[in-house]
Formats: C-alpha cells, structure tokens, sequence
C-alpha cells in the first residue's frame, strides 16, 4: 500500500508541474502577442501622423508658392492700368501714352501758293496704320547744308494735332521775309518735328530764293497756315 500510494502522489505531482508550465507558456505567448500588437498600432500611428505633417507642411509651402508667384505677376505690371492703356501719373488719375510723330511716321506733300507774297504749303498725314501727335511747337525747316533754318511766322505756339487716318496738318513757309533782291535759290527743303526729331525728310520745291525764311505753326486749316510777315 504504500509504494502504490507513492506512485500516486509521483504522478499527481506530474500532471499538477505539467499543467503549470503550460500555463505559463500560455500566459509568455500572450504577453508577446500583445507587445507586438502594441508595437505596430505605435508604428503605424506615428507613420499616419508623420504623413499628415508633412502633407500639410508641403501644402502650405506650396500655398506659398503660388501667392508669392501670383505677387510677381502683380509687380510686372508695374504702374500700367488692368487694360494697358495707361500710366499712373501720381495724383490718382490714369494717362494714356500717346506716339509723338516723328518725320518718318508722316506722309509730306508741298504745294506753291500765291498769297501773302507768296509760300510753301506743306501738308503732313500719317502714314497708314500710324496715330501720333504733333507738338505744340514750331516744324523745324531748313534749307540746304548752311543751317539756314525758318523763324517762327507767329508769336504764339499753337495746339499739338493727332494725326490718324485722313486727318491733316498744315504750315506755311515764307521763304524771302525781306524786300531786298538778295537770297540764296534752292529746289529742296528739309522738314522735321522738331529739333530733337532724328529722321528730317527733303522735300522737292520748285525753284525758291532764301532770304530769312519764315514759318507758321501746325493748324488743321491750311487757311490758317498763310505765313504773313
């Protein structure tokens, strides 16, 4: 009896330090299982929020871009108003730019007239396609290559003219503004906008003599354009 009785509690033993030590490996499993799960939910949840800053950083700077771009565009057009007709002139208020003629934009005729002793008609259009402003001063004419140049025939400057399509200018040159016989004969004269104007045309005349040569300012009547001493 008591070598079975022995036997017993040996095999008791047995099963009772199995059962533990399946348990415990149970329990290391789970613990492991969980650590793991842990582990990857942390992962990922960091991924998700390092994603999401970086998008919303690079959206931002792109935002950036575009407003810094669309400031350049606004700063390229200057002072230039939304239509591109004009200026800022400062007070407010917008200018069109307008073309000053030049002896180039102009179509030019001569015509002899007998009035007032007799003068040069000269007639100015622009050319096709072409719309400026002659100023309000004195054409400048000219005679041969002295410098022998034509003084103003009135006392006052006149109205600068737009010149466009079939519009005219005219003035009126007195090519002998004295009473003696002297003068110097030319069958040209050279005709510019003024001064500063860099392309003076020549024109052909019939044969004039040159005496203290005398001209108007530019008028849209040619009636108006009758150069008197």
């Amino acid at each position: 009896m008591s070598g079975n009785r022995r036997k017993a509690l040996l095999v008791s033993a047995v099963i009772v330090g199995g059962a533990m030590l399946m348990t415990a490996c149970q329990d290391g499993d789970t613990s492991t299982d969980t650590g793991a799960s842990q582990g990857s939910s942390s992962a990922a949840s960091s991924g998700k929020t390092a994603g999401s800053t970086a998008g919303s950083t690079a959206g931002k700077t792109a935002g950036s871009g575009e407003k810094a771009a669309s400031s350049g565009q606004s700063a390229g057009k200057g002072n230039q108003g939304a239509d591109g007709s004009g200026v800022d002139t400062g007070d407010g208020t917008r200018s069109k730019v307008e073309q000053t003629c030049g002896a180039n934009d102009i179509s030019w005729s001569t015509k002899s007239e007998t009035q007032a002793g007799g003068y040069i008609l000269i007639t100015a259009k622009a050319k096709s396609g072409i719309t400026c402003w002659l100023p309000a001063a004195l054409p400048t004419v000219a005679f041969g290559s002295d410098g022998t140049q034509a003084g103003p025939a009135e006392q006052s400057v006149g109205q600068q003219i737009k010149l466009s399509g079939s519009t005219a200018a005219y003035a009126g040159v007195k090519t002998k503004s004295t009473n003696s016989d002297g003068g110097v004969e030319f069958d040209n004269i050279i005709v510019a906008v003024g001064d500063s104007d860099p392309n003076p045309v020549s024109l052909p005349v019939d044969t004039i003599t040159v005496d203290k040569p005398i001209v108007t300012n530019w008028h849209t009547a040619p009636a108006d354009a009758v150069p008197f001493n």
